[in-house]
């Protein structure tokens, strides 16, 4: 077999794992998701979110203090 006919068959086995690369790549594009459909993954109901009173302890601070100075 000479150089240019097996050039050729490689040229055509990579154009053919290409394009069956390619022909088999599926990206499904972006949906939303409702509960009102009846499907095996539902999503969450959506509660009401309250205000939670910010309160911070003594250990916290000391804390947040210890890591800011942990990253210096």
């Amino acid at each position: 077999m000479s150089l240019g006919v097996a050039r050729g068959l490689f040229l055509v086995a990579a154009l053919s794992v290409s394009a069956f690369a390619a022909a088999s790549w599926y990206e499904p594009g972006p949906g939303v998701v409702t509960s009102t459909q009846r499907s095996n993954c539902l999503s969450p109901k959506i509660k009401r979110v309250t205000q939670a009173s910010p309160e911070a302890n003594q250990n916290l601070l000391i804390l947040v203090m210890g890591l800011s100075q942990a990253r210096r």
